[in-house]
């Protein structure tokens, strides 16, 4: 070929030392095909223009001091930035192409075309600042990408484009804010062969979790057609996370969660002037997942394998040929907020009234905020905004960063947590809840309101301003203790918040909050569908469980997803979980639970825990139960899954529901299961050492432990006075039990609310020779404290 070196460069002859040569996307393009290639990760071919072609072209047509005079009136006041940003635009679209430039750019594109073998390839063109993507600028989203551009001519014409957006309002408005010299910034053009994910599916996604900082896993978002919908967030996405550290485990399949989105369009080729379309998608294609399991666990692979090449946590785009079903990856650059943050210090949130709830959506970032909303339709009203307002608008692009910058919080109808409106928010550090759906048709200008991303994946718009306080939280000169502290967590959306506390494991989790919020059907209205009398329930099961072949799948995929965020928070630490202990009022609030539960007069002491498993009324439920557990250790890898059986009478009822377990797969001591016993009736504490026979372990439940040593209803307002943790009873209770299992050799520890509530109460635990306590995370960092002070009074003494 006879290309001049000087103006283009082939991907596979450039790597990460180039970004001031091709820019940050480019030289990342050449590094992953130089490097990346060899372990399996796919990059379309193509090339790139230098920042010599650019600096030619700007000297050719004599564009420099014209320029440097347009930005200084802008300097100066004398011309707004939209006058500006237009009339650099148009000199760049007026201005000749040097010729040896231009026959360089045509020559390779020949040759891109004859190495794709056909006559002319459909290419994307996309821009390349020569200081983008570095890991602490993100550049995003600042210069055009122009798709399924196609012909010598039309490619010409979208490179010169390219270099015109150079100066977009949004560019210049950034490159100031960074400090970045305008006239020493230049853009190189990548011209990258196009993936037919037209007809396939495209997406982001971050090596990291966008909004906690969590590294161990890894987030994807996908839908139909070409990848602009994602990025730019005119489209709900499907959502996936991967755990990082089993990636490498062959026969499991890691992942966390799956969130099927709305994907209501898809972008597709166009024609002539229109290289690009957005079409509705089918409703098949709404119901489906975009990726498979399989190509979710490639994907996640090739991230860490990404990640580990670059050092630093990634933001990629990828794609998949519809025609092909290969699978690429388009672009990488660093990820630029979370990398940035101290993992030692961070802050928690508590909202004190919250008011009705107005709209939810996925939270971004993890703060509240409070003010007056400014509902902004489309961008040509963009001047209405009022400073500190809360931005309510369809979806953001480049465009809307001016008034974003400008914002208390933003709420979208649509977008995942790639889209523009949430890379800017996290950039902006400021909270915003994309993808609620219909936040511009229900909330209105002038509205008050509360805008809270505290509380886990899901962000809530509330009525009314809220008062909240703010906790600065310091981890990083904490004490070890001997005593192991855990976690109480039950919401998988939230676990991820706290990866930072060094805490050693979670000594209780929930399954209810799961089967109540995720699952939200009795389990035996499941199994049972066929034959459910109540009909609005059937036809809210069948809603539920669409994409599902048996009804039965649709619990044990959301349970052992659910629960396996909470393992992945922790992992390898332990994470004990209570199977299921609802009260037969609360199985019957579950859709289609009314058909399979018995009318109790005091159901807290009524067919409630270890006695449902091995009855006929609940065995084929538990099943299920068991059946998630076992996925979740045996197919996802997360073997740190301790369970745990709640409100178990009697050692006979202990033998039945050990039985019924290893019947459904989970056998103690089996690929090193362990199964505690919950300690909250007084016959675990006086037959203690006939229950370490048959369990490794025990949890001391000190509410119901408390409301049965003293026979005090906890529920009651009447009796309130006298139900106390510290009544002398019932620390002889605890005590005894400590002792009892200690004795046997068997683990101890506590998840009641007491040493959160009271210090001199995780003294006495300590004294009494307690191996763990489980309490919530705002109150860890008090009890560890607490902890420590009475390790060292008992080493002094």
């Amino acid at each position: 070929m006879s290309a001049a070196p000087q103006s283009i460069a082939w991907f596979e002859t450039l790597g990460r030392h180039d970004v001031g040569r091709v820019g940050g996307k480019n030289a990342s393009l050449g590094e992953m095909v130089q490097t990346l290639s060899s372990k399996g990760i796919s990059v379309p071919p193509g090339f790139a223009t230098t920042a010599d072609a650019y600096w030619n072209y700007i000297d050719a047509n004599k564009l420099k001091d014209r320029m440097t005079a347009m930005l200084a009136e802008w300097d100066a006041g004398k011309a707004t930035l939209p006058e500006t940003g237009q009339a650099i635009r148009n000199i760049f679209l007026r201005g000749d192409w040097p010729a040896e430039t231009e026959k360089a750019i045509v020559e390779a594109y020949r040759e891109l075309s004859k190495r794709a073998g056909v006559p002319e390839v459909e290419v994307a063109v996309r821009s390349s600042a020569t200081a983008e993507d570095l890991p602490d600028a993100s550049f995003a989203g600042q210069q055009e990408t122009f798709l399924n551009i196609k012909g010598e001519a039309a490619l010409i014409n979208a490179c010169r484009r390219c270099y015109a957006s150079l100066f977009t309002d949004r560019a210049i408005s950034y490159r100031k804010t960074k400090g970045f010299d305008h006239m020493k910034v230049a853009l190189s053009i990548g011209v990258q062969q196009m993936v037919r994910s037209d007809l396939g599916g495209s997406g982001v996604m971050f090596s990291i979790d966008t909004e906690t900082g969590f590294d161990k896993v890894v987030i994807i978002n996908a839908a139909w057609g070409l990848g602009e919908n994602v990025v730019q967030g005119t489209v709900d996405p499907d959502e996936y996370q991967v755990f990082k550290p089993l990636l490498d485990k062959p026969a499991l399949s890691p992942i966390v969660e799956k969130k099927r989105g709305g994907k209501d369009i898809k972008m597709i080729y166009g024609t002539g002037e229109t290289p690009t379309r957005n079409v509705p998608t089918s409703k098949a294609e709404r119901a489906a997942y975009v990726l498979s399991d399989p190509e979710i666990v490639t994907l996640a692979k090739w991230a860490t394998t990404i990640e580990a090449h670059y050092g630093y946590p990634m933001d990629m785009e990828w794609a998949r040929d519809g025609n092909t079903g290969e699978m690429y990856i388009v672009q990488a650059r660093p990820e630029t907020v979370q990398a940035q943050r101290d993992t030692g210090t961070f802050k928690t949130y508590a909202i004190q009234n919250k008011g009705k709830t107005l709209a939810t959506g996925l939270s971004i970032g993890d703060a509240v905020a409070t003010g007056r909303i400014c509902l902004i339709e489309t961008a040509k009203d963009i001047a209405k905004f009022i400073d500190g307002s809360i931005l309510v608008t369809q979806t953001t692009d480049p465009d809307w960063v001016p008034i974003m910058k400008r914002a208390a919080a933003i709420v979208t109808d649509h977008g995942g947590r790639t889209s523009h409106a949430a890379i800017v928010s996290r950039e902006l550090g400021l909270p915003a809840v994309v993808g609620t759906g219909n936040a511009t048709e229900i909330l209105h200008t002038g509205q008050d309101v509360t805008i809270s991303c505290a509380e886990g994946d899901e962000g809530f718009i509330y009525e009314g301003i809220a008062e909240f306080s703010v906790e600065d939280v310091d981890v990083t000169n904490l004490p070890e203790t001997s005593t192991q502290v855990m976690l109480n967590l039950a919401n998988p959306g939230s676990a991820f918040r706290w990866w930072r506390l060094p805490a050693d494991g979670i000594g209780l989790a929930r399954m209810e909050f799961v089967v109540s919020n995720a699952i939200r059907v009795h389990p035996m209205a499941l199994v049972h569908f066929d034959s459910l009398k109540d009909e609005a329930a059937k036809a809210e099961i069948a809603a539920l469980t669409v994409g599902y072949d048996s009804k039965p799948d649709y619990f044990v995929d959301k349970l052992s997803l659910g629960l396996a965020r909470l393992a992945a928070a922790v992992y390898p630490k332990p994470v004990i979980i209570r199977m299921s202990d609802f009260k037969t009022n609360e199985y019957a609030g579950l859709v289609g639970g009314a058909e399979f539960e018995p009318n109790e007069e005091n159901p807290m002491i009524g067919f409630r825990g270890a006695s449902r498993y091995y009855s006929p009324r609940y065995r084929e439920g538990f099943a299920l139960e068991c059946k998630a557990i076992k996925r979740l250790r045996d197919e996802m890898g997360f073997t740190n899954v301790v369970v745990m059986i709640p409100f178990c009478r009697s050692v006979g009822e202990a033998d039945k529901v050990l039985d019924v377990m290893a019947e459904n797969g989970l056998k103690r001591g089996e690929n090193g299961l362990q199964v505690y016993v919950m300690c909250e009736i007084p016959s675990n504490v006086i037959l203690a050492a006939k229950f370490a026979d048959r369990f490794d372990g025990f949890s001391i439940g000190s509410n119901d432990l408390t409301q049965l040593t003293l026979g005090v209803d906890r529920d009651s307002g009447e009796l309130a006075d006298l139900f106390d943790e510290q009544d002398e009873a019932v620390k002889w209770m605890i005590e005894k039990v400590i002792t009892e299992a200690r004795k046997a050799g068997a683990k101890i520890g506590l998840c009641g609310q007491a040493p959160s509530d009271h210090p001199d109460f995780a003294d006495f635990l300590v004294r009494c020779g307690i191996n763990s306590m489980s309490v919530s995370p705002d109150s860890f960092i008090a009890v560890k404290r607490k902890v420590a002070e009475t390790e060292a009074a008992l080493k002094g003494k």
